[in-house]
């Protein structure tokens, strides 16, 4: 498809109440005046690539890659958003995700105090999210309650003045980068960008080697398709579309069926009848099947009589768990392959 909080602070109940009034007062009435100076949709410069840059309030020479002191971790660092520079703290410890970033938030090992609705519908994450509150770019009164120290989001959230005026935000344009690099970027944004790094050289390592067995394995001409039952539609996925298919035919180097190759390419994904489904499918196939989708096509003898389906080799998933390429998500995707391909 995560530190010191500014909002930190024990008050009364009715102290509560008067700050949740003065802080909705203010982010609405600074929303009014002019609608900030930064746009929702800015685009960054076509030469500069988001990173981070030691600074601000309390250390201006620190480097986010160096072991930060003691000052600078209760701080604030720059970091170079692709919507431009946003000051963000140092340690933040009350971090709302309104987008599917939250994988990689957890992974950094980052707490988190408000995340998105797939988010909390992800069975991989209920463990992991015990006590942290569902919210949506429209839940402004919910998010001041919550006193994040950093909201993470995407490109096209809503409201983006408005959160700005309650944390700092950054957003992230969805697939602008691929999906290391964006969690890398993350890493920076959360001030963790050595273990960001060290996590991305060590899955490397591990799907490719994963990949030399399962190719041995399969053989190295061996097809594979990725595929999605969702509401009423199937669809078939390219190479970058979350589901697993990073780590397939990117980092495995398997072969991606042609006529979904040739079909994905221009939008990432395509829709398919269950009449076409024999031509799209590969020598293996990973099905991802929401719960509540309808799934009436595995009973026609069109998709029985898929060679994939007629030899085992069709691996079943809840799309709940699949759906992104947070770095969490693909541990378990690649734990996933592992045992499907491999039996380990």
């Amino acid at each position: 498809m995560k530190r010191q909080s500014f909002f930190r602070m024990n008050r009364s109940k009715r102290g509560r109440g008067l700050l949740l009034f003065a802080m909705m007062a203010a982010v609405f009435a600074l929303a009014a005046c002019g609608n900030s100076n930064n746009g929702n949709h800015s685009s960054p410069a076509a030469s500069s690539q988001p990173a981070a840059t030691a600074s601000a309030s309390q250390s201006a020479s620190a480097s986010p890659s160096a072991s930060p002191s003691a000052e600078a971790q209760t701080g604030t660092i720059t970091y170079q958003s692709e919507a431009g520079p946003v000051e963000v703290p140092a340690n933040p410890q009350r971090v709302i995700v309104l987008s599917g970033y939250t994988g990689d938030v957890l992974q950094l090992g980052v707490p988190l105090v408000g995340v998105d609705s797939w988010s909390v519908a992800n069975p991989r994450f209920a463990d992991k999210l015990q006590g942290v509150t569902e919210v949506s770019d429209e839940d402004l009164e919910k998010i001041i309650e919550l006193q994040p120290d950093l909201i993470i989001g995407s490109s096209d959230s809503k409201n983006q003045d408005k959160l700005k005026q309650i944390a700092p935000l950054v957003t992230y344009t969805y697939n602008k980068v691929d999906y290391l690099t964006q969690h890398l970027e993350i890493g920076k944004a959360l001030n963790k960008e050595k273990e960001a790094q060290a996590w991305i050289d060590d899955f490397k390592q591990r799907a490719t080697a994963a990949g030399e067995e399962i190719k041995a394995k399969i053989g190295p001409d061996a097809t594979v398709s990725v595929m999605e039952a969702y509401d009423k539609e199937v669809y078939t996925f390219g190479d970058a579309w979350g589901r697993g298919t990073e780590i397939l035919f990117q980092l495995m180097g398997l072969n991606m069926q042609p006529k979904v190759k040739e079909s994905t390419a221009k939008d990432g994904y395509f829709t398919l009848s269950a009449e076409v489904l024999p031509d799209y499918a590969g020598d293996y196939i990973i099905l991802s099947k929401d719960p509540g989708a309808d799934t009436s096509f595995q009973k026609t003898e069109t998709y029985k009589n898929i060679p994939a389906v007629k030899n085992n080799r069709v691996y079943e998933v809840d799309s709940r768990t699949f759906y992104f390429n947070d770095a969490m998500t693909l541990e378990w995707q690649l734990a996933f392959f592992k045992e499907k391909f491999l039996g380990n």
